[in-house]
This record gives structure tokens, sequence and C-alpha cells, in this order.
């Protein structure tokens, strides 16, 4: 059904794992499979859902790799499923769980972002908004949860600095709600059967009641409102891509 997610039903509870090696690294295809994923969950809604990545990878955001050599219509393509995918997460009725077991960076922190709550690791993990650093604007629906979920000081540092944060600090900074020693996974779970328990009902009216204006805003850039969608990247976004990649050792 997926090449690169994991579906497994424990209970009341849906884990869903992201598995692109080696950095869960989002491209064309996990975009379109995620987005796809998110409809068909929605379609008959779990108690809840953990999102979690592998190998102390949530994920890296945008291949650097591939996003240089998107054509203009991949391009589009690129800033609609990023759009679609984010406004799917965190519009979604149920309760919604990341276990961060690793690092997150730029699309992949966001990513966490949508999620009700965040579990973190104690262990290896770097966390940071760092779009800026590789010349890769961010789509609207991706700064709209930013500035959500995000406090204004810690949004502006963050994402004009592009700079990496260990795991520590993110729980400082609030992009973590907590950490444990080691895999995040069993304590996101036991969350998530916790948050299953409440009425659904009153869930998802009061989730969508507290995110009303971003759901709204995300609703409408994820549709044809994006000023991205016209022309994302620029000429510096291959060569700022190539030299993080350098600098990374190539991953």
């Amino acid at each position: 059904m997926y090449e690169h997610l994991a579906i497994e039903r424990r209970g009341e509870v849906t884990v869903v794992r992201i598995d692109r090696p080696p950095a869960n690294a989002l491209d064309l295809k996990l975009l379109e499979e995620g987005r796809r994923c998110v409809q068909e969950l929605a379609t008959a809604p779990p108690g809840a859902v953990v999102l979690t990545g592998r190998e102390q990878f949530f994920s890296a955001g945008m291949d650097l790799k591939v996003t240089p050599t998107l054509t203009p219509e991949g391009q589009r393509d690129a800033v609609a499923g990023i759009n679609g995918l984010f406004a799917a997460w965190y519009a979604f009725p149920r309760p919604v769980v990341a276990a961060v077991n690793g690092h997150a960076i730029a699309g992949g922190l966001i990513l966490a972002l949508c999620a009700d709550y965040r579990v973190g690791t104690t262990g290896p993990g770097r966390f940071g908004l760092t779009e800026l650093r590789v010349g890769i604007p961010y789509p609207g629906v991706a700064m709209a949860v930013v500035g959500a979920e995000l406090s204004p000081p810690v949004a502006r540092k963050l994402v004009l600095r592009a700079h990496l944060v260990e795991s520590a600090q993110a729980a400082e900074l609030g992009l973590l709600d907590e950490l444990v020693d080691g895999d995040p996974l069993p304590r996101a779970i036991a969350l998530a059967n916790e948050l299953a328990a409440l009425p659904a009902g009153a869930y998802e009216q009061t989730k969508r009641q507290l995110r009303a204006e971003t759901i709204a805003v995300a609703a409408e850039l994820a549709g044809s409102g994006d000023p991205m969608l016209a022309g994302w990247l620029g000429e510096g976004t291959a060569h700022a891509a190539a030299d993080t990649l350098q600098g990374a050792g190539g991953d």
C-alpha cells in the first residue's frame, strides 16, 4: 500500500512510521503517500495516531538531493504536497502524538509541530528550522504551523537564524513537550491511549476551536492560495543545498 510508510494498529492507536532511508527525507512520493495516509485514516479515524520515524531520524525535511532538480511543475507539486500534508495532519480530528525518535529538521520538525503532543528522546537528535540556510522558502502552511505552535521570539530565532539545537534546548523552546530516555514510542503510545479515552466528539470540536484560525488559513493555502505555487526555488537553492549536503557528509 505504501512504499515509505509502515502502518501498525495497536488497539485504539495507529502508529504511522516514516521509513525512507537513510534520513526520512521528504520527496514527492513520500509527500503523496503521507497525504493519502491521512485521508484514509480520516475516513475511519482510530482512537489516536502516533507519528514516528526510523533509526534516529524522525525526518530531515525535504530531500536536498532531489529538491534543487525539480522542474517548475515538480516545484508546484512539492509545494502543494507540503501544504496538503501539513494541513491534513494539523486538522486531523483525533489525537496525534509525535514520537520524535531523533533528528527533526526543517519540514521534518514542522511535521512534528502538526501533532497535538510531542515526545522526544534525550538520545542523539538535532532540531531546527533550517530552510533559509539551504535557500528554500517556506510554503504557506508550513509557516502558518510554525507561527501557531511556537512563540513569536522562538519562531523568529529559529527561522531567521536557521540553526540546530540539541534535545534539551528543543524542549526548553517548546519544540518538544517532554523528553524520555531511549525510544519515545512507548511513552507516545501511552499518551495516545490516554487521549483516545477522552470523548471523541468533544475532542474534535475542542481541537478545531483551538486551531480554528490556523486551520482556516491552512485550508486556503493548501488549495491554490499559496504564492509559492508560482515559483518556489531561487537561483541559489541548488548551491546552498549542495553546500549543506557537503558539510553533512553527503547524507
